[in-house]
């Protein structure tokens, strides 16, 4: 069976008295110009029905294909497999509520890691966990999610797992919208604690975030976060941790270990936001006398 060698998203389209167009994996449309190449000749190359340019000009076209990124690398080799997750790195524990935990582990497993899910996590309610709870069975990364927005305090002990040697990955509700924050696998990450510090250097309305965050809260009917929801909250996190352990690339946009993402959870709009860590600060000197 003939493999296309085209990049996922990327396709050809023989338009109708002008030739051939490529549609880019971001939706754009680009004619493309062929010059004295058979075009039947080239479309077959780019679907795997032959394995090799057959002239300079073919291999012209297709060396323009690979260097706008729309040919897979190395097109005349046999297709890359999709990395596996290293065993090292399959240990991952779950924390958190069921609706965003039970989708994430099918999702984990069937990605090749080893997902343990924490059965009293609902029992830690708003109290702080210690570092050694959220250390023990010595995972690999920990995933924390809450269909909820995160109490003080909460995560401060997890913002210390990259000086494990811990991958730390979260996300929570508020409203109608989620937080994926990015991952954390090593020290000067962002943490729990830069985004929210971040988040409230953004927005001219921080005192009424602030006071949000540590409640009390006046709700009205409670919002019910659905299947297809909750399936891309799992979606988004297990693609971020499998990026990780695999090493592989993202693609283009900010980078995973730097992107706070927003889930309009009535629309499943999903909009990146470049987050970067706090630095420390230096204390104030002491006066003298």
């Amino acid at each position: 069976m003939s493999r296309s060698r085209l990049v996922p998203g990327a396709e050809v389209v023989s338009v109708p008295g002008r030739g051939l167009a490529v549609r880019t994996p971001a939706g754009e449309f680009f004619s493309v110009r062929t010059g004295d190449v058979d075009e039947d000749a080239l479309l077959s190359l780019l679907t795997g029905g032959t394995t090799a340019p057959e002239d300079e000009g073919m291999e012209r076209v297709i060396r323009a294909f690979e260097e706008a990124g729309y040919l897979e690398a190395g097109y005349l080799a046999e297709a890359p497999s999709r990395p596996e997750w290293p065993a090292a790195r399959q240990d991952v524990r779950i924390l958190g509520d069921p609706v965003l935990t039970e989708p994430l582990a099918v999702q984990l497993a069937a990605l090749g890691a080893r997902p343990r899910t924490t059965p009293a996590v609902t029992d830690f309610g708003s109290s702080p966990v210690g570092i050694e709870d959220l250390l023990d069975g010595h995972p690999s990364a920990v995933v924390w999610c809450l269909d909820g927005p995160v109490p003080d305090g909460l995560w401060d002990a997890a913002d210390r797992l990259p000086e494990h040697g811990v991958a730390w990955l979260r996300c929570h509700r508020e409203g109608w919208q989620a937080y994926v924050e990015p991952v954390a696998a090593a020290p000067g990450d962002v943490t729990s604690a830069h985004v929210r510090s971040r988040r409230l250097a953004a927005t001219p309305a921080h005192r009424e975030l602030a006071a949000y965050w540590s409640g009390p809260r006046t709700s009205g009917a409670p919002v019910r976060l659905a299947v297809p929801a909750a399936t891309l909250l799992a979606a988004l996190l297990a693609d971020d941790l499998g990026r990780w352990a695999t090493g592989a690339s993202g693609p283009a946009g900010f980078p995973v270990r730097r992107r706070l993402r927003r889930v309009d959870l009535r629309t499943l709009t999903v909009t990146e936001h470049p987050v970067l860590p706090v630095p420390d600060v230096a204390p104030i000197p002491k006066k003298d006398g």
